[in-house]
């Protein structure tokens, strides 16, 4: 099939973003054509369920179809299971194993949305693809590079969880709705009369039932969930857990102690199967070091440079000072301490809106 710059494949997962985005590309006159991907199977009962609010499968497709045909656009279905297992799900797996929190959608659109779907979209004569996500990309022609920037909607910017895209990547995306606020996307899929106006949002990490992620590691990893010792900092214990992968840093719930205070999850620590305990002002730390690091902006740091850095995709940011450090990983000196920083979680640097770049939090101290 020829490949023509006019043809777009839209992302599309059943819900009202990737739909809309699909809508204005078609009003643009462009030769868009829709492709929902097979990323997972639940259990039929779960993913035809009125009740889900993941695009597992079924449900999904069928929502995305729908729309496809009210457009007018060739529609199609790709099998990425194999590849989502290997590098979202097998991951998730290892890094809770390891007593670190793994965010799953920032390996699926590294290593799956953004690279098999190039692929598959160059082999329907596509040089670019959009989805539904809420970010913008510009280029930038001093440095001449593209740019990853936040969201016009602030409330629903999704950039934290595109840190991940590299050079080729942005250059052949597209973000349609990204220069929208979300009650404007619902009113152009009202106005337009798609099916999935008023649809709920996608909330859970599309592979794990009810957003039970203990139950699901229990189902694979079963040998991890054995009982062992909560400590506090100094190594005294102070209670029982029935699995460390119960718990995550920050937690309150589910320790079972009675205290003077109220405890918190400040470490996990996977070789001893052990949980630390203590009190809220034991989480804050100053400062990080995150490796993996991917850069967007900009191609590296050689020196000191200040950003706003985010530790999880609902942190608003804090100033802080990057400096480079050991075999590419940047050393994050918060000028605040941070509550609850994360090993297994992405640090994502920014200047005002732009991303700079981001990579996996190592070491909090």
């Amino acid at each position: 099939m020829p490949k023509t710059s006019a043809r777009v494949v839209v992302a599309m997962s059943g819900g009202v973003d990737s739909s809309v985005a699909a809508a204005l590309l078609k009003q643009k006159g462009l030769d868009v054509f829709g492709l929902t991907m097979n990323l997972f199977a639940l259990p039929k009962a779960a993913c035809v369920s009125d009740e889900l609010r993941s695009c597992c499968g079924a449900a999904a497709r069928r929502d995305a179809g729908r729309v496809a045909a009210l457009l007018g656009i060739p529609f199609y279905t790709a099998d990425f299971r194999r590849t989502f297992e290997r590098k979202v799900v097998s991951d998730f797996i290892a890094e809770y194993g390891r007593g670190r929190t793994p965010n799953p959608c920032l390996r699926c659109n590294r290593f799956v949305k953004f690279g098999p779907l190039l692929k598959r979209a160059a082999r329907l004569g596509a040089e670019r693809i959009a989805t539904g996500h809420y970010a913008r990309v510009d280029f930038d022609k001093r440095l001449g590079r593209w740019r990853l920037r936040k969201a016009v909607d602030a409330a629903k910017d999704q950039s934290y969880f595109l840190y991940g895209l590299r050079q080729e990547d942005l250059a052949r995306t597209l973000f349609p709705v990204g220069g929208l606020r979300k009650t404007e996307v619902r009113k152009i899929a009202g106005r337009l009369g798609l099916p999935v106006a008023e649809k709920p949002e996608s909330q859970e990490i599309c592979f794990v039932p009810d957003d039970d992620y203990a139950a699901f590691l229990r189902g694979r990893i079963p040998d991890a969930f054995r009982p062992g010792s909560i400590v506090d900092r100094e190594g005294r214990r102070i209670g029982r857990h029935e699995g460390f992968l119960n718990f995550t840093i920050g937690q309150r719930k589910g320790m079972g102690i009675a205290a003077a205070h109220p405890l918190y999850v400040v470490s996990l620590d996977a070789a001893s199967n052990t949980v630390v305990a203590g009190p809220n002002g034991e989480l804050f730390r100053s400062t990080m070091i995150v490796t993996n690091v991917n850069w967007v902006a900009i191609p590296g740091i050689e020196a000191d440079r200040r950003a706003d850095v985010k530790i999880r995709s609902r942190h608003d940011g804090a100033p802080a000072t990057l400096r480079p450090g050991e075999r590419g990983t940047v050393i994050v000196e918060f000028d605040e301490p941070q509550r609850a920083i994360t090993p297994g979680q992405a640090a994502v640097f920014y200047n005002g809106d732009v991303v700079l770049g981001g990579g996996t939090i190592s070491i909090a101290k």
